[in-house]
């Protein structure tokens, strides 16, 4: 077993040295199509007189690329840069901007249609208990504790519609600016 080995490992190394040395032939025919051969009776006799010789290297190309310095360098070519997306100065562009400000937007208008339902029911409350003048003390009593919390929870939805109109007016164009963003990103229509 060992032999056989052997005698592969002989074989293609004799096999290397003799490609390194060896010719190809090339030649282009009239479809335009490259044919290359090591035998120079291959080529048809039309073609002969157009044939590329090339040798091959005597020693292995390496597949590190070699450097040039100078004057003589080819420049690379540079691919076309597309238009860089503008960021702020922690790295966030447009479309996290865009997205804070509409979050929101969005808690501004819930906030606002809670603030409207409590005001609604705060008001139904205030005529429950208009026309229960002549009912029971603890009846009225009762609708009074549940004005209050009525009033409670206006109260909070207003806070919350407040505090999302100053995050949307004041506070998210204040941290663009901080920040160097546009302005025009928070602008929420």
């Amino acid at each position: 077993m060992k032999r056989v080995g052997f005698f592969i490992c002989m074989g293609l190394i004799f096999y290397c040295g003799v490609s390194l040395g060896q010719e190809t032939y090339q030649w282009v025919d009239e479809k335009g199509t490259v044919h290359f051969t090591d035998d120079f009776g291959q080529i048809p006799e039309k073609y002969q007189d157009q044939v590329k010789e090339k040798k091959t290297p005597k020693e292995p190309v390496s597949s590190a690329p070699a450097t040039i310095t100078g004057d003589k360098a080819p420049k690379a070519p540079q691919a076309p840069q597309e238009p860089t997306e503008k960021k702020d100065i922690l790295g966030r562009g447009e479309d996290w901007w865009r997205d804070k400000a509409m979050e929101w937007k969005q808690k501004l208008i819930k906030a606002q249609k809670d603030y409207a339902a409590a005001e609604a029911a705060l008001k139904a409350k205030d005529k429950e208990l208009e026309e229960a003048k002549f009912k029971p003390k603890s009846f009225q009593r009762k609708i009074q504790d549940e004005i209050k919390v009525l009033e409670e929870k206006a109260n909070a939805q207003r806070n919350q519609v407040d505090e999302a109109k100053n995050m949307l007016e004041k506070v998210l164009p204040r941290q663009a600016e901080e920040y160097r963003a546009d302005p025009n990103w928070v602008r929420v229509d």
